[in-house]
């Protein structure tokens, strides 16, 4: 082994003037080789795609899945790759206030490859961007996009083999694409879907998820209808709700198995009480995100004595102002219906893409969308997109790219 100590490090200097001026006298192209990592990461994670729509495809009452494809005319050639279970957040503007949602793929990751991805949406009560997109995309409607995101996938190192997956509503979008992807062979587990709906009319893809059980050993598909006598309308369906009875009833009884769970906020509510008596390990429990949370006074903690009407004093980089809003918004609802852009993702508290500094002011956030660490509660950093003000607030929020 050399001896550390006899090198010098003068020996070294005359090496700065070769590797100036081969600095030089190189070309300032981007490196062509396919295998580059930042061609690949830029593939993987472009800052934003380009799309338009294709197709739109009625899904029942007020829903439709949207089959979008790159626009090359705007700059986007070829689409993202995703593992199934990703969202893309789509960036709205609408009378003049700029907006984001999430949307999980509902489409295979197969089918990014062949230049199509596809958004199922489904109208949220009271849903500003849920009623836009319905009432006003059309085929042609240029669309812009993220890259794929979130952490609700398949991990083999983390999840069990097999997984129970329960969904309610439109909350199978990412689960159908986990299925086809497995049927495809992207994706190695054994997958059990307890899908609640009403009744067997409003029950969304159906048939495609049949298709995919039907040609998929790996792929079980269980509707549990909660309306009376909804289930002797469906050969094998369950009737009620997803309780712990009826997850221990399709679950393995002496091996692990993970449990996957996408719904609305009510459903979470209801399930995560069932699941706690299970006991099942903790990294065994996986969440899709719950989208945008409203009405904070309706969680036990919330405090009294909050005004209705908050201001919130805002710096971004050198620009400051001071605006006002309902303090039943989130912080960054408030922002933006006042016109101001802020960087998102999930609108969940998860991704981080809001990540701000809070200088003054009283907040809550609900415990179950705090995703904070332990440094941002030292040096009052939060998530605006989960975060709602209890009195005037001064915060410094990050640019939106």
């Amino acid at each position: 082994m050399a001896d550390l100590k006899a090198l010098k490090a003068r020996k070294f200097l005359s090496m700065l003037s070769d590797r100036q001026e081969r600095f030089e006298d190189a070309k300032a192209e981007f490196p062509a080789f396919s295998d580059n990592a930042s061609v690949i990461a830029k593939a993987l994670h472009p800052k934003r795609q380009y799309l338009k729509v294709a197709e739109v495809i009625a899904r029942g009452e007020d829903c439709k899945s949207f089959v979008l494809v790159p626009d090359a005319d705007r700059g986007t050639e070829k689409l993202a790759y995703f593992g199934a279970g990703k969202y893309l957040t789509v960036f709205e503007t609408i009378e003049n206030m700029p907006v984001t949602r999430a949307y999980s793929i509902s489409s295979s990751p197969k089918d990014a490859l062949n230049g199509k991805y596809v958004l199922t949406i489904k109208l949220v009560e009271g849903g500003l961007v849920s009623r836009y997109i319905l009432d006003t995309w059309t085929v042609g409607t240029e669309v812009e996009v993220s890259a794929p995101s979130g952490n609700f996938e398949y991990q083999p190192l983390r999840d069990a083999q097999k997984v129970i997956c329960l969904a309610g509503g439109s909350g199978i979008t990412p689960f159908l694409s986990m299925a086809n992807a497995i049927a495809d062979g992207d994706e190695d587990f054994e997958m059990t879907l307890l899908y609640g709906s009403r009744n067997k009319d409003v029950i969304l893809f159906k048939d495609e998820l049949d298709a995919v059980a039907a040609k998929c050993s790996k792929v079980k598909v269980v509707h549990v209808l909660s309306d009376n006598g909804a289930a002797d309308a469906l050969d094998g369906a369950e009737s009620g709700f997803i309780t712990a009875e009826l997850i221990k009833k399709y679950a393995p009884a002496d091996e692990a198995y993970s449990v996957f769970l996408c719904g609305p906020q009510q459903m979470y509510e209801f399930v995560d009480k069932e699941l706690e008596k299970l006991n099942l390990p903790k990294k065994f429990i996986r969440h899709e995100m719950f989208g945008e949370f409203h009405n904070p006074t309706t969680q036990a903690d919330y405090p009294a004595g909050v005004p209705e009407t908050v201001n919130i004093t805002v710096t971004i980089q050198d620009f400051t102002t001071t605006v006002s809003g309902s303090s039943n918004d989130s912080i960054m609802q408030i922002l933006e219906k006042n016109g101001i852009s802020v960087p998102a993702r999930c609108r969940s508290g998860e991704c981080g893409f809001c990540h701000s500094h809070l200088i003054s002011g009283q907040i809550y956030v609900p415990k179950h969308l705090d995703y904070r660490r332990l440094a941002d509660y030292k040096f009052g950093c939060i998530h605006p997109c989960c975060t709602f003000p209890l009195s005037d607030i001064v915060i410094n929020v990050p640019v939106a790219k």
